[in-house]
């Protein structure tokens, strides 16, 4: 039997290295410790809330047995329940599709070069920085009926006749607690947006220049669809925040006159002073419904596709 001689200069090849143990397992040994922390985080307390739906518990906190779906129909037999759902989504679409509007132009706004451009990106921080329900309560003495700034300023000028209870009719109640929301959601959404703005190359306007493209068509053609991304996760993070908002109702109005400016979320908390199945049955629908929201947008809005050329 004859071997063909080896060429010169050429190397053998390397041997083949045996996988350990650990390279076996993939990135699993990395992405175990958040797995876990999300199992222990946010499912074993969707498991525990579901769990308490199907039970017959006290106002003290005793099991006195199964209730079946008692508690379920217990919740849909309650009157207030389509007013409040109704309300619910209501208020995560004006308050979204306004927090979005105002944090695009504020962010095309701090895109620009003006005088005093980081102080006000400073000043943006602000509503960001302080506890929600502490801008909430703010808000709320603000527009106490007696010893609010608000009313007094309003009568001093003439606006007013006397003094409006602003938070206890819930038509001027509504608009004021969205303006609150919009408020502490504007400095995250519209500094996602810019950082999405930046991330867009100086080359492609210079482009869009050349070939005599204008400012509204090179705004809707080219900045828009490169803001895609940070659209999307301005768009999905504040359907979930708002939509599960409590501060700023519960700070305000605390759902009030009864069940009027209650949404789903403060709704749960309100039962559970009287039920707290019902309010762990009220508590799994609205998580229900969160999911369906956001797998229904993110259908729709085809998050994981590239655009179509």
């Amino acid at each position: 039997m004859s071997h063909t001689p080896a060429r010169p200069g050429a190397s053998a090849a390397p041997p083949a290295r045996r996988r350990g143990p650990l390279a076996r397992l993939g990135p699993l040994p990395w992405i175990a410790p958040a797995v876990l922390l999300i199992a222990v985080v946010v499912l074993w307390p969707v498991y525990q809330m579901a769990r308490t739906s199907f039970l017959r518990i006290s106002t003290t906190g005793f099991v006195r047995g199964p209730a079946g779906f008692d508690k379920y129909r217990k919740l849909f037999d309650e009157p207030d329940l389509p007013g409040v759902l109704l309300w619910s989504v209501l208020w995560t679409v004006v308050v979204v599709v306004l927090t979005m509007v105002l944090s695009l132009a504020l962010a095309q706004l701090f895109n620009q070069q003006f005088p005093g451009r980081r102080l006000t990106r400073w000043a943006l921080i602000a509503p960001w920085a302080a506890s929600v329900l502490m801008t909430a309560i703010g808000f709320k003495w603000m527009l106490d009926r007696t010893a609010g700034v608000l009313n007094t300023a309003l009568t001093d000028l003439g606006i007013i006749d006397g003094p409006q209870d602003w938070l206890g009719d819930p038509g001027s109640a509504k608009p004021w607690m969205v303006l609150v929301a919009v408020f502490v959601s504007l400095p995250f959404t519209t500094y996602t947006i810019l950082a999405g703005l930046q991330t867009v190359p100086a080359e492609v306007y210079e482009a869009a220049e050349v070939d005599g493209t204008g400012p509204w068509q090179t705004y809707r053609l080219i900045t828009l669809p490169l803001l895609r991304p940070a659209l999307l996760v301005g768009l999905v993070i504040n359907l979930i925040n708002v939509f599960n908002s409590f501060p700023v109702i519960w700070g305000m109005t605390q759902g009030g006159p009864n069940s009027a400016t209650a949404t789903s979320t403060v709704f749960a908390f309100q039962l559970m002073n009287t039920d707290i199945g019902e309010s762990a049955a009220m508590s799994v629908l609205n998580f229900g419904l969160v999911v369906v929201m956001v797998l229904l947008f993110l259908k729709v809005s085809r998050w994981n596709q590239e655009e179509d050329r």
